[in-house]
């Protein structure tokens, strides 16, 4: 062989090996696109990601043009991940904008928060367990509330009582039409939106069929003549504004920040995004609101509203990402009021280790609360414990912690209190029963890629022993036939900790869990060099790219169900109106609060279904499965360039 011929196959083979490398960079990209086609839908004029392109789509949120601060999340990671592609962090900086425009309150729309009263942050009220048992009336004699530590920390801090977090849900195009616009309340059904809205707020038993959507903001002008309040609590009340939000979301949008961080740093690009950099510490300054017991209760074998003592200093703090915190107060200033509450009731699948490492060691990210870094180093390790407490036998998490049975305080069954996670008792189905919160296979790859992205950066022996037993676990209840693949997407349980069990009980083929899981492996294997976690990962992510795809991203086909009739309860001699005019009253139903629906081009399919027809078939792109599925292709392409 000549030198000539040798040198010219070398030449071939890099030309090839050129030719092949960023196969999944260049997937990335091309979904990116998709989703950023204007044409494609996933976006409000106003720049602002909708749940799902389509509108009838009935899940966590009731209409798909809705959106949660979970997409909000999810669109930072993608253009952080974009950055990391192309050098260019500007729309992540763009992204980010976006978030503190439309999702985070503004201080107009979160008035007489420095009426908070951190000694009392607010009145004890049970929770019950079905919507038929609302509205709720005072307790009296009052149950003991504890102490807020971090309000004046805090304040110290930022220079204002106002919280900085995200609101979970907001009507992106104004549907139900309260409008009330960030900085302004109940401006009514002119306005172009988004408007702040509200929907679960009556118990674990109360899914979105059952739900009756009221404004954050309201001031009497819909609902009844006390606007909706009186709907979920007795007694007299004032116009009034309320949040809620979802730790996960936070904290996903933290632990995108830490990767944009270090991959603008690898490539000199870190002066474009400090300033957002400074905004993520500071959402996860205030995210520590969700490491408190809701009332501020000490934690551990609290199973008397009225005997268990309130919390002083951290005694509250279970250091988890609890399901929830919320905050309110009154309209006008006048004899007004704000309130505070945290969440005693904790989810595997909200956890996130990556995002407090980030808190703790990414210089760009430094928390200014003066005790925010140690009380993420105690949440760090803590939440590494509970993924050890909760793992089943056969690998798979098992639900999470509460600190208050049944929203009450309650003694649980004997069973859960012979094996307590630092006093909490174990949880199969915490705060959602119907469905219940662990049922949904999807919880799993979403907790797990965060432990596995913590790992990655650390070699953490803890994280890596429960990940070899998951890896392990997913790889064996998931099949191939050719591209086709079946995983877990139903699960039940049964046991306590320390002998949880996990039994897969339906199989299917959701693109975000599959992405999802996709990546968890993909971390996982690029730190521990397992070859077949690597392998089974390309193969699901090979497997939805040459099956999947549409015009509009990668998505399967579904075959929902649908309760458009579902009576929903109001209360008796409760007469109210939403600004379109439909009735709330003891008739109601899903479908008579949202005759909107009615007007939708695919309602036609529904009608049909109601009538005696087949059930119907949908093609959704949900905003967070199609950046899940983008984020794998990107992640796999960053970790494996190949």
């Amino acid at each position: 062989m000549t030198m000539e011929l040798i040198t010219y196959l070398l030449l071939m083979a890099i030309i090839s090996i050129g030719n092949t490398e960023d196969v999944y960079k260049k997937r990335f990209l091309e979904q990116y696109n998709k989703i950023h086609d204007p044409a494609n839908g996933y976006f409000s004029s106003k720049g602002i990601p909708y749940h799902a392109v389509e509108t009838l789509l009935v899940e966590s949120c009731d209409h798909g043009h809705e959106t949660t601060s979970e997409a909000h999340s999810y669109y930072i990671w993608l253009e952080a991940m974009y950055g990391a592609v192309t050098d260019d962090y500007s729309k992540f900086n763009q992204a980010w904008e976006i978030m503190e425009k439309y999702i985070i309150p503004l201080h107009e729309s979160q008035p007489n928060t420095n009426l908070y009263n951190a000694s009392h942050p607010a009145n004890y009220g049970p929770e019950m367990d079905y919507p038929e048992q609302y509205p709720t009336g005072p307790v009296d004699p009052p149950a003991r509330v504890g102490v807020d530590p971090l309000y004046q920390e805090l304040v110290d801090a930022y220079g204002t009582s106002d919280i900085y977090a995200m609101h979970w849900l907001t009507d992106v195009d104004n549907v139900y039409g309260f409008g009330n616009s960030p900085g302004n309340c109940e401006l009514g059904p002119g306005e172009p939106g988004p408007s702040f809205i509200n929907t679960y707020q009556r118990g674990e038993r109360e899914n979105a069929w059952k739900t009756i959507p009221q404004p954050t903001c309201d001031s009497f002008k819909y609902g009844g003549p006390q606007g909706f309040g009186s709907i979920f609590s007795t007694g007299e009340h004032a116009p009034n504004w309320k949040y809620s939000m979802a730790p996960d979301a936070d904290a996903r949008a933290i632990s995108a920040a830490f990767w944009a961080s270090r991959w603008a740093t690898e490539s000199g690009q870190l002066s474009q995004i400090i300033g957002t950099l400074e905004k993520a510490a500071k959402l996860g300054d205030y995210l520590r609101y969700c490491f408190f017991d809701k009332y501020f209760k000490k934690i551990g074998n609290c199973i008397d509203p009225y005997a268990c003592p309130g919390g002083t200093g951290k005694e509250s703090a279970h250091y988890l990402l609890g399901w929830y915190f919320g905050w309110g107060g009154s309209i006008a200033t006048q004899y007004g009021y704000s309130w505070r509450i945290g969440e005693g009731v904790a989810h595997f699948g909200y956890q996130n280790p990556m995002a407090a490492f980030a808190l703790i060691n990414e210089p760009n990210m430094t928390p200014k609360g003066v005790t925010a870094v140690e009380d993420w180093k105690k949440s760090l390790d803590r939440q590494l414990e509970l993924y050890e407490y909760l793992q089943s036998i056969e690998g798979a998490i098992a639900g999470g912690v509460s600190n208050s049975w049944k929203g009450r305080y309650e003694a649980p069954p004997e069973e859960l209190t012979f094996n307590t996670f630092h006093g909490m008792f174990y949880n199969w189905e915490p705060v959602a029963v119907d469905p219940p919160s662990n049922q949904w296979f999807g919880m799993q790859p979403w907790s797990t890629d965060r432990l596995a992205q913590y790992y990655y950066v650390t070699g953490d022996k803890r994280a890596e022993k429960i990940l070899e037993k998951w890896v392990s676990w997913i790889i064996s209840e998931t099949s191939f036939n050719g591209d086709s693949y079946q995983m877990p997407s139903t699960l039940d349980w049964e046991g306590v900790p320390p002998s949880v069990h996990c039994k897969v009980v339906t199989y299917g083929n959701g693109v975000g869990p599959a992405a999802s899981t996709a990546r968890a492996l993909s971390y996982y294997a690029a730190k521990s060099n397992n070859t077949e976690a690597k392998d089974f990962a390309k193969k699901l992510l090979d497997s939805m790219w040459n099956l999947y795809r549409t015009s509009l991203g990668i998505a399967i086909e579904e075959k929902p169900e649908f309760h458009f009739n579902q009576s929903v309860y109001v209360p008796q001699g409760f007469e109210g109106v939403y600004p379109n005019g439909d009735k709330i009253n003891s008739e109601s139903t899903f479908i008579s609060m949202r005759s909107f629906y009615k007007n939708d081009p695919q309602w036609y399919e529904i009608e049909q279904y109601m009538n005696g027809g087949p059930s119907p078939k949908f093609t959704y792109h949900r905003f967070w499965d199609q950046t899940a599925v983008a984020l794998g292709f990107g992640v796999y392409g960053l970790l494996f360039n190949e």
